[in-house]
């Protein structure tokens, strides 16, 4: 925690249309960017996933946030289907709701990266079984079979020519697969972050100061 974190700047006037009018624009600006991922946009708009419902939180309060996060599953749901509306809730909605009230709170970088790199790993482990659900087979159990068929040819046409025969084991390939999820979601959650910190500037509600390390990216 960084105790000598500046406050939060005052929330605008306490105006009932003023919070309508923002919450519609950023649930329709979330649906739009989550609709935009199904072009060859989609590795920019990845990252900008979580910001309009963070933003909402920031600019108001964690009720607003939650507002917008509902509003935009449903125009999701309307738009494309409850099953692709779901896939955006889980994660990258409750991963803007989430990080957005730790930087209320003016908590530190590192516990906001950390608790929203696990939020985005349970996420994407929803979307494995919410997508075997859906076909009726089990996509981590097919997954790893086939992972493990390419691992063991790989280690044949690599070991064999030098006569030595390795065999990876179906959870050797498991615990592998899993860490890659974890770091790629700390990865994210980390760019989030400086996505966050850029946007956030412009709408004068700040995030908390960044570690001295990550500063120099920002400037």
């Amino acid at each position: 925690m960084q105790g000598d974190s500046p406050p939060l700047p005052p929330s605008p006037p306490p105006s009932p249309a003023l919070r309508v009018v923002e919450t519609a624009f950023l649930a329709s600006t979330a649906a739009l960017i989550w609709i935009l991922s199904y072009t060859p946009l989609a590795p920019l708009m990845r990252l900008f996933f979580p910001i309009p419902v963070a933003l909402a939180v920031m600019r108001w309060d964690p009720h607003t946030g939650a507002m917008a996060l509902g509003v935009s599953a449903l125009l999701l749901t309307v738009l494309m289907g409850p099953t692709r509306s779901i896939l955006y809730v889980i994660p990258y909605g409750l991963l803007g709701y989430w990080c957005a009230c730790l930087w209320r709170q003016r908590l530190s970088w590192y516990l906001s990266v950390v608790s929203g790199a696990a939020l985005s790993t349970f996420g994407l482990v929803f979307q494995l079984l919410l997508s075997s659900l859906l076909l009726g087979e089990n996509l981590w159990i097919y997954l790893t079979i086939q992972l493990t068929g390419l691992t063991n040819w790989l280690l044949d046409v690599s070991l064999g020519r030098f006569g030595l025969y390795w065999v990876a084991e179906p959870w050797m390939v498991q615990v592998v697969v899993i860490g890659f999820i974890a770091f790629n979601s700390l990865v994210y959650a980390f760019t989030v972050h400086l996505v966050a910190a850029l946007v956030m500037e412009h709408f004068r509600c700040p995030l908390p100061p960044p570690p001295k390390w990550v500063q120099f990216l920002l400037d």
